[in-house]
């Protein structure tokens, strides 16, 4: 199955639904990614606004 970009909360998952934000907006054309591992911990996720672990797309087209 290919993966999918929530374009609100830019995070990559497999289905029809946002597991986040349960949001069905979603793009399939991406750029870079980052893995969250301990989003309470992490500078980035901080920096960029994420606060649940997890694979996040950088740009979103």
């Amino acid at each position: 199955m290919v993966k999918k970009v929530c374009r609100k909360d830019k995070l990559l998952f497999e289905g029809s639904v946002c597991p986040l934000c349960k949001s069905d907006s979603f793009g399939q054309n991406w750029k870079g990614r980052i893995f969250i591992i301990d989003a309470n911990k992490s500078e980035i996720a901080k920096k960029i606004g994420i606060t649940a672990k997890g694979e996040y797309a950088i740009k979103v087209k």
